[in-house]
């Protein structure tokens, strides 16, 4: 396992991807909705991998919206979009947006447009468990 290294724009939120695979060789999506369109998201998650997201007292910021089910997380000092995280099966998975990643220009920079509207919550959760990775917050 490699450990790949980001962080939110100011530092408060660092970001640690652990994964064998190449960035090149990632599935990097973009989801179509307005947050992360708004936020120019490219996303990924290696379901052998992990994630951990090591927050400064007090800069983590937790977003829900739709289904209600995912905590998006942004920095509280410059607003960076880090990840997201979803409880599922006495485990939380997520994914990480690699632009707050320092290999960032290692993924595909336009990597396919998604587009989820119409998922029930059964079948959100069933697509994030063939992709989503173990991820841990320390806030």
């Amino acid at each position: 396992m490699t450990d790949f290294a980001g962080s939110c724009h100011c530092g408060a939120v660092q970001v640690v991807l652990h994964s064998s695979m190449a960035p090149e060789a990632m599935r990097v999506g973009r989801c179509g909705c307005s947050f992360c369109r708004r936020h120019g998201a490219r996303t990924m998650g290696d379901r052998n991998g992990a994630v951990t997201f090591r927050a400064a007292p007090g800069s983590l910021a937790r977003y829900r919206f739709g289904l209600g089910i995912t905590d998006y997380l942004l920095c509280r000092s410059c607003g960076a979009y880090l990840g997201a995280i979803m409880d599922d099966e006495a485990r939380t998975i997520g994914i990480v947006n690699v632009n707050a990643l320092d290999i960032r220009d290692r993924f595909d920079p336009a990597p396919p447009l998604h587009d989820y509207d119409g998922e029930d919550e059964a079948g959100r959760r069933a697509r994030r468990r063939k992709f989503w990775m173990t991820a841990t917050v320390v806030a």
